[in-house]
């Protein structure tokens, strides 16, 4: 079988605590892969990080021989620490993510009040995708889709068959991201999630996160074809005015995710923790009364 036309295998594990899925994308012919969205384990009351869910899949990653050639972040989550970091230091490989990070960073660096030395402009991460850039998970040929709308630097990567949405689309009955964090946008979200919708109609869709819609076990794989017949926000006949309204009115409702201000203090740097104080203890910011 000519390598070139092998199709990825995609291995999900699923993080019930914050809905994430990490997964592992790999060529079974070379064994190269990638490791998308890992997830650090936090503690918010108590204070305590761990990697006891990252462990698990870089165990599983080892006992099948995979290489793991690519970290990558579908964009800076606001919900999970990212274990990019951790996972680099355990199996090697480059870490990436979308090249419009940098405006997320910028967008966060004061309220955070980084210090000088923290540059704004994505060097955290080995790698930066432009939109459209191709690149290789083995012998599979990949492309790195640049899909705004949840974030400015919102990327879908495209493995093969297999493309990686991120928060732009989740399963078809929980519909979409939210537009409202700094800047998200509904009609360049409606836009993006179109793009998907636009690959070919038996593409595999593997989402970042699901929390078990009506009490439902938790999914994370479903086509194009479905997305496009059956997404209650997105599916045929809807437009981008009507998904704007819709999108807009329900953000309204929406709370902050409970980790937004400890998560995107790590995963701007590409998962690496703050520096340890004078007392060698490290310290996540909580920013007061801010908008």
């Amino acid at each position: 079988m000519p390598v070139a036309s092998v199709k990825p295998t995609v291995r999900g594990f699923h993080d019930p605590v914050t809905g994430t899925i990490t997964y592992v994308v790999f060529d079974p012919w070379t064994k190269q892969g990638a490791i998308i969205d890992p997830v650090f384990d936090f503690d918010p009351a108590a204070g305590r990080i761990s990697a006891r869910s990252l462990e698990a899949v870089i165990a599983w990653v080892r006992e099948n021989g995979i290489t793991a050639q690519w970290l990558i972040e579908t964009h800076a989550h606001a919900d999970h620490l990212s274990g990019m970091a951790h996972a680099k230091r355990q199996l090697g490989g480059q870490t990436g993510i979308g090249a419009h990070i940098v405006q997320v960073q910028a967008a966060f660096q004061a309220l955070f009040a980084f210090d000088d030395d923290f540059p704004a402009d994505g060097r955290q991460f080995d790698h930066l995708f432009a939109d459209d850039e191709a690149f290789y998970i083995g012998a599979i040929p990949a492309r790195a889709l640049h899909t705004p709308g949840h974030t400015p630097a919102c990327i879908t990567y495209l493995v093969g068959d297999a493309a990686f949405t991120g928060d732009t689309l989740f399963m078809p009955d929980a519909g979409t991201a939210r537009c409202d964090f700094p800047g998200g946008d509904a009609a360049t979200l409606y836009r993006s999630v179109q793009r998907i919708l636009a690959l070919p109609s038996d593409t595999r869709l593997f989402v970042c996160h699901d929390y078990g819609v009506g009490g439902r076990q938790a999914a994370w794989e479903t086509t194009v074809a479905e997305q496009r017949e059956c997404n209650i926000h997105v599916r045929g006949g809807i437009t981008e005015q009507a998904f704007v309204e819709l999108r807009t009115a329900r953000d309204r409702t929406l709370s902050l995710p409970a980790l937004i201000l400890p998560s995107l203090q790590v995963n701007l740097c590409a998962g690496e923790l703050p520096a340890a104080a004078a007392n060698g203890v490290r310290y996540l910011k909580i920013p007061l009364n801010q908008p």
